[in-house]
Order: C-alpha cells, then structure tokens, then sequence
C-alpha cells in the first residue's frame, strides 16, 4: 500500500488519502456497529469475490441499464462531435471541470478504495472494510469491462487518440457512486452521482471523450456498483439513462425506491 501511494503525484496522494477519511469519517455509528456474525473480509476476498460479482451481473437490472446506455450512445453519436466541441470550446470550462480528471482516474478511484480496506481493517472497523472492499471489486469489474470493450472497439478519442470507448473515468465514477449510494442511501448517492456526472463532462471538456462514451461509461460502472452490492440496502436510487426522440436531450433518470 506504501509502495502504491509512493508511485502517485501528490495530488493524488493527497486526493486518496481524503477519500479515505471521507468515507470512513461519513459511516454512520448505527453502520459501524456490526449485526451477529459478521466478519472482517480477508485480501484473498477481494480477488475471490468477484467470479460471485460477474454472476451478479446476470439480471434484468444489467440489461435494462446497458440497454439504455447503450440507446443513449447510439442516439448521441450523430451530435458527439458537436457537443464535445462546444464543452471544450466553452469559455472558462476547461478551468471548472479540470478536477474531473483527477477524481475519475481509475487508479486514484482504485487506490481509495484500497486505502479505505486497509484503514478500516487496521482500526477493526468491519462495515468500513466491506465498504471498501465493494468499492475496490466495483473498480475492477467496471474497469476489465471498460478495458476490454476499448481494445476491441478502438475507437478514436475526438483529439485523435486511441481507445475511446467507452469512457474510463465515467465508469469509475460511477461504479463508486453506485456502491456509495447503496451503502448510504439515497441521499448519499445524490451526492455521488452528481459528482460522477460532473467527472463525464469533464471528459468532454479536455477533449478525451464523445457523449456516448460518457454515456455508456457511466451504465457500466452503475451495473459494477450493483453487482458488488446485490442484496445490500434498504434505500435505493435506481439511476437510469434517458434520451429523447429528437436525440438532443439525454441524461439520467433518479428515482427512490424502499426496498421490502
């Protein structure tokens, strides 16, 4: 862990450390008190549990979200060119949405979780490791999907670069998001989508990424999130992509659920 944090800038270091303390600092005491048989999840488990994760990715949930985004990438890829034009082009955004690279990069999002892990089992805190331990499987199921569909899809990021889609820093956002809002509840996670759609304009806004990127990005990481989750929470924000007819108005529909 030492070793990890040594090979970051220090913003990123100092960005992972606030992570860290954010989200352990923001478990509630009722979260922290552990129910009857629960138990510290061991480093072996954060490799092991994710052949459970992948098998909890076959659910109508995982169709309906990748439907979407992948309707709302098929409807926006007539206007990606324009709309990544005018993010770039518009005065004073690169200067707002600069942060965006930062908090999505998929090794600061990784290296957080980590950081989370690692803190809670030295203080014994079990709810703070199984958050943790979720964030990090949702980052690395979110990013071998990610990965796997921009080599096989290569294709051509708006400044000419490889890879684009999809959207690396979206699916990392939100797969945090997602986790976040699971465990915390639905207010939580209004937070942390917002901050994940504020990382995918930014991606616009440095000219490495179409909207359809962003938007098939961000179904992936939703997904990630829910399949690390699955059968965790009372409260849900269900978070869907929406678009129209005319293909000029997408974003993403929230709605809060009870569970029973």
């Amino acid at each position: 862990m030492v070793t990890y944090l040594r090979g970051m800038t220090s913003t990123m270091r100092g960005v992972v450390v606030c992570m860290c303390a954010c989200v352990l600092g923001a478990t509630p005491a009722a979260a922290q008190s552990q129910p009857a048989g629960a138990e510290m999840p061991s480093l072996r488990s954060l490799f092991t549990d994710l052949a459970q994760d992948v098998a909890h990715l076959r659910t109508w949930g995982t169709v309906e979200t990748l439907a979407a985004g992948g309707g709302i990438a098929a409807a926006l890829k007539h206007e990606d060119a324009r709309l990544t034009r005018d993010v770039a082009g518009a005065p004073r955004a690169e200067q707002i949405l600069d942060p965006g690279e930062v908090i999505g990069d998929g090794v600061l999002q990784t290296g957080g979780a980590l950081a989370t892990y690692v803190v809670a089992r030295m203080t014994h805190n079990v709810r703070g490791a199984v958050l943790g331990a979720q964030l990090f499987r949702a980052q690395v199921l979110s990013g071998g999907m990610t990965q796997g569909l921009k080599y096989a899809i290569r294709r051509e990021r708006p400044d000419h670069g490889r890879n684009s889609f999809p959207s690396g820093h979206a699916s990392a956002a939100f797969a945090t998001a997602t986790v976040i809002e699971r465990t915390f509840g639905w207010k939580a996670g209004v937070t942390a989508y917002a901050t994940a759609a504020y990382v995918g304009v930014s991606r616009l806004s440095e000219n490495k990424h179409f909207a359809s990127d962003v938007a098939f990005g961000a179904a992936i990481g939703i997904i990630s999130g829910r399949a690390v989750t699955l059968r965790h929470g009372k409260t849900r924000l269900d978070v869907s992509p929406f678009f129209s007819r005319s293909a000029r108005d997408a974003g993403l529909s929230v709605a809060v659920r009870t569970a029973d």
